[in-house]
């Protein structure tokens, strides 16, 4: 070998159009190490990992600049197929097996042995018969090899997703000429003994030469399991540690690590309410799909701003979805001290919740219909507001629609040309404003908001951000913010709940610092620190 690094990845940028999310980004592996890679979601390492794969969106958005060796040698790799012939593989976050499939099957996929027949003798190699005892053979081996006592016949439908995810990577090993191995999240779905198995199945595979990248949020299993680490925020490069020389704390903090950076200026917050309860969660649990929610417990105050923060799929959404019925939910929930059903979402509206959904264009807006009637369209539907007539034959106010159209695109500012335009013609930005005066419309006593300014410009973010600042200040609306933007939460919230594992794993105040919000999203937390 002519370098000390198996793989190095000199000053990567990439752009999407004028935005970078790759900047001057350098990564170098060794043979035999695990290396963890951290950052929040957003800091650049999908993207990183896209480019060590060869994946089709960066060769069809321009791809990359910098330079990447494997071995020493200057290398392209210019498609996923190509990664494997080069000796990188990927044990994937999101399983890519095939159920209808056994274990054998699914590890020897596109690898399969064959051997020669009768048939195959006369017209050619394509016809030969598969091998299935050789290929039971290296599946059995592969499975050994990470301390799964499974017959290599079953099938994968109906497996625990435990044994699913070791599947995953005994596929991986079965591979020749392996020289790096990229975990992704592998243990998102284990149990803490299985995530345990895991890391020691990593350390094995190390002890082989064969280096690791190992993308993680748990702090703690970078700490036993990695040897270096690189930490990656907003797009950059922002440190290299020896195991050794860092700790939890420092890790947490580097994640984060933006101080007061980013932080939007908004008016000086009020003192939170700390007497009556507004929402009181016991035991919430919530099945939806990548944001389930396992047992949270949970009180907001009247007259606050909740934040609602921490990693994509982690529960964070979960949460105002199956409160509003959106998600099939259990648990006991009160509004302002009255028991609120669960799993029916008229209800809720009817008892004075509100939402402005975090899908604005799925769910949240009739974006082929008038500015005007998205705003009014739930209050018609809940309240039967805006209409008039007898109950039997009840039809539009037309002139009711207009006035109040009229009166939010004003306090809220939405740029438009008149209440009948068309909302999908309008920017990000507006049409989040329009989802906003559509809950406004329904008179809530709370309001959730999830992901208020996904999507939208700098400027537009501004002015959603001062909109529900207005709404708490000057009415004493009680709003529950969701966000990935930590620095939003922030700026805006008097208290911020970071959920980790479909949990809440701390509830701090706005100023804590990086470190504690980093332990909080890893799903740790340092007790008698900044909670609030």
């Amino acid at each position: 070998m002519s370098s000390e690094y198996v793989l190095e990845m000199n000053n990567i940028t990439k752009e999407y159009g004028q935005n970078a999310v790759l900047r001057d980004v350098s990564l170098r592996v060794r043979p035999g190490e695990i290396h963890a890679l951290l950052g929040e979601n957003g800091a650049g390492k999908s993207t990183l990992m896209n480019i060590l794969f060869g994946m089709p969106v960066i060769q069809s958005t321009g791809g990359y600049k910098g330079e990447m060796l494997l071995e020493g040698e200057k290398t392209s790799v210019i498609s996923p197929q190509d990664a494997m012939l080069k000796g990188i593989g990927m044990v994937h976050q999101e399983f890519m097996l095939i159920p209808g499939f056994t274990i054998t099957e699914n590890i020897k996929l596109n690898r399969e042995i064959s051997r020669a027949n009768v048939v195959s003798r006369i017209f050619g190699r394509e016809l030969e018969s598969l091998d299935m005892a050789a290929m039971r053979a290296d599946a059995r081996k592969a499975l050994g090899s990470v301390g799964i006592a499974i017959s290599e016949d079953t099938p994968i439908k109906g497996l625990p997703v435990g044994y699913m995810q070791f599947v995953e990577i005994a596929r991986e090993i079965d591979k020749t000429g392996i020289k790096l191995l990229v975990f992704d999240e592998p243990t998102a779905v284990l149990t803490e003994s299985e995530a345990s198995q895991l890391i020691s199945v990593m350390r094995e595979i190390a002890s082989h030469n064969i280096a690791i990248i190992f993308i993680t949020h748990r702090l703690d299993e970078v700490m036993s399991a990695a040897d270096t680490i690189t930490i990656l925020r907003d797009g950059k490069l922002v440190a290299v540690r020896e195991k050794k020389e860092t700790s939890l704390v420092e890790m947490a903090s580097l994640m984060i690590g933006r101080g007061e950076e980013g932080m939007i200026n908004l008016p000086p917050r009020q003192q939170a309410h700390q007497g009556n309860v507004a929402l009181k969660v016991r035991g919430l649990t919530v099945d939806m799909p990548g944001e389930a929610v396992h047992g949270i417990d949970l009180d907001v105050y009247e007259g606050e701003i909740l934040g609602i923060g921490g990693l994509a799929g982690q529960g964070k959404v979960g949460l105002p979805n199956g409160i509003m019925g959106l998600y099939p939910a259990q648990g006991e929930v009160e509004l302002f001290g009255e028991s609120l059903p669960l799993n029916d979402a008229r209800i809720a509206l009817k008892r004075g919740l509100a939402m402005v959904s975090e899908d604005r264009r799925g769910v949240g807006l009739l974006l082929d219909q008038p500015i005007e009637d998205n705003i009014v369209f739930n209050a018609m539907q809940v309240h039967g507001d805006f209409l008039v007539g007898p109950k039997f034959m009840r039809l539009r106010n037309g002139k009711a629609i207009r006035t109040f159209a009229k009166k939010m695109i004003k306090e809220l500012d939405i740029r438009c040309q008149s209440p009948a335009q068309h909302t999908g013609t309008l920017s990000g930005g507006n049409q989040q404003k329009v989802c906003v005066a559509r809950a406004l419309a329904l008179h809530p006593k709370f309001l959730f908001v999830s992901e208020p300014t996904r999507g939208i410009d700098i400027g537009a973010k501004q002015l959603v951000l001062e909109t529900l600042v207005k709404l708490n200040r000057e009415t004493g609306l009680t709003i529950v913010m969701v966000s990935s933007e930590l620095m939003e939460l922030r700026s805006v919230c008097d208290r911020i709940a970071i959920v980790a594992e479909g949990e809440i794993a701390d509830i701090l105040k706005p100023d804590s610092s990086d470190a504690s919000f980093g332990l909080a999203m890893s799903g740790l937390k340092v007790e008698g620190g900044d909670q609030a």
